[in-house]
């Protein structure tokens, strides 16, 4: 078969093909006209939903920040001009930032800053001495996705419930904190705080246990420096 023939019959087969392929979009051109649609809406919904989730976690992470802000504002100097930004007392900065914590909270619930708001309102009650809402608003963050805030929040509960007498629920989840440990709150923090419940109710032994243990592990480590120390004083 010479070369012209060859071309000959590509071009009949590529004719045929092209014949074929525009009977069918034919016969189906509602079909395809829909699948076209389909594929369409699928993408501006895609993009629509991208651009949202961008929006709300920009205005998020600025209401967030400006609460943080809040909360880490100057202190007056006793005797100094009143100062835009600058609280009279702990106590006044803790509830202003406090209730810009439970807005983003409201507002941004389904959003990881909404989580790190629920935490942070938790720690801000605690300061105001309001034990009911912070640990109302400390569960909140410790059920988390997030294990390292999750955590956070556990260790702030665990420090909360005993201080207000509840030691039996700070043992519980300091044990879990050391089985489960995250970044924010490695093991050795978790039998450190616990070390010190047993110290500060009498409990010297379970306390001396734990402190040589966290020595043991952590023999280079700012922990088993810590540990160390506690065994040396007995405090």
């Amino acid at each position: 078969m010479d070369t012209q023939t060859r071309h000959a019959l590509k071009g009949d087969k590529f004719a045929e093909a092209t014949r074929t392929g525009v009977s069918w979009v034919s016969d189906h051109r509602q079909g395809v006209v829909r699948w076209v649609v389909s594929v369409v809406v699928v993408l501006v919904v895609l993009v629509s939903v991208l651009v949202f989730w961008n929006v709300r976690t920009a205005s998020a992470d600025a209401a967030l920040g400006a609460a943080m802000d809040t909360y880490s504002a100057p202190l007056a100097i006793p005797g100094a001009p009143p100062q835009k930004g600058v609280y009279a007392t702990a106590s006044e900065r803790a509830k202003t930032a406090n209730q810009q914590f439970l807005t983003v909270a409201q507002q941004y619930s389904w959003l990881p800053q909404g989580a790190r708001a629920h935490y942070f309102a938790g720690v801000t009650y605690e300061d105001l001495g309001q034990n009911s809402q912070a640990e109302t608003e400390l569960k909140e963050a410790a059920g988390s996705w997030n294990r390292n805030l999750a955590n956070l929040a556990k260790l702030a509960l665990a420090g909360l419930y005993h201080q207000t007498g509840r030691d039996d629920e700070a043992i519980s989840l300091y044990n879990e904190l050391a089985s489960k440990p995250s970044t924010t709150v490695p093991a050795a923090v978790a039998q450190l705080d616990l070390a010190d419940l047993y110290a500060a109710t009498g409990k010297k032994e379970q306390a001396r246990a734990l402190w040589a243990k966290v020595k043991d592990a952590d023999k280079d480590g700012m922990a088993g420096s810590i540990a160390a120390q506690r065994l040396s004083t007995g405090q």
